[in-house]
């Protein structure tokens, strides 16, 4: 075999093996952002579609991401490190609800926000129900950065407001409309609901936690991990829009 026969094989088996890889991470063929240069565009095209991370933003702001964890439906790891992402819009809406649950001694749990692409299709390989998990061939409200999984803690001692159910509890227990229960829990519960949907979010009806941000249509669906979003973030430059913006 001739060295440039060889070459060409190998060149064959790399195209191939990029194929496969391609396919196995968007096997339904959307129309996803996986790189940060696609996400740059986009931030400079409109900067509300620029990630934010919560904890920047919210100070004092508790976290309990599960998938970075193995303690989750999953029973396995599926981001490196917790962190909280949403697009610069519901990022500051969701300030508003914690200024408005402030008044009243409560603060925000915050379990979920941005889910890379690839964690939507090892949550449907593990628990096929698109009751409770996103359709992959869809993509989920969380792989734009435009959903939110919350809870509720008491700001004196950072305890658990009590919730109908524990989260990620699959069954009609967990539904927002469900009403078997004790009045303190659905007193909680719709209050989160209240006081999110008075900023611009609304509730699925499967999860009193989960929340979308309404007119999540217009981001993209994402695959980037939590490293990749800080990276670019960091190219793209310092804004002042927090500032600014909260004032008004």
């Amino acid at each position: 075999m001739t060295m440039r026969k060889m070459l060409y094989l190998l060149l064959l088996f790399l195209l191939a093996g990029s194929v496969v890889a391609q396919v196995a991470r968007n096997p339904h063929n959307l129309p996803l952002v996986t790189t940060a240069e696609a996400y740059l565009a986009e931030v400079r095209q409109n900067d509300d579609n620029r990630m934010v991370n919560l904890e920047a933003l919210i100070p004092g702001i508790r976290l309990d991401i599960r998938y970075a964890t193995a303690s989750n439906f999953t029973g396995q790891q599926i981001y490196p490190y917790p962190a909280a992402w949403l697009r610069k819009p519901a990022a500051l809406a969701l300030v508003r609800v914690q200024q408005a649950l402030d008044s009243i001694g409560l603060a925000l749990l915050v379990y979920d926000a941005y889910r890379p692409y690839a964690a939507t299709l090892k949550f449907y390989e593990v628990y096929p129900d698109t009751r409770f998990v996103a359709d992959p061939a869809k993509g989920s409200r969380h792989n734009r950065g435009a959903a939110v999984d919350v809870g509720l803690i008491r700001k004196t001692d950072g305890s658990l407001v009590p919730m109908p159910t524990a989260y990620d509890h699959f069954g009609e227990e967990a539904f927002p409309t469900y009403n078997k229960l004790p009045q303190d829990l659905k007193d909680n519960r719709d209050l989160l609901i209240r006081t999110m949907q008075r900023y611009g979010f609304e509730v699925i009806n499967s999860e009193w936690w989960h929340f979308d941000f309404v007119g999540w249509q217009r981001f993209s669906l994402l695959d980037l991990s939590f490293g990749d979003l800080r990276k670019a973030n960091k190219k793209a430059g310092k804004k002042t829009f927090m500032t600014k913006e909260l004032s008004h």
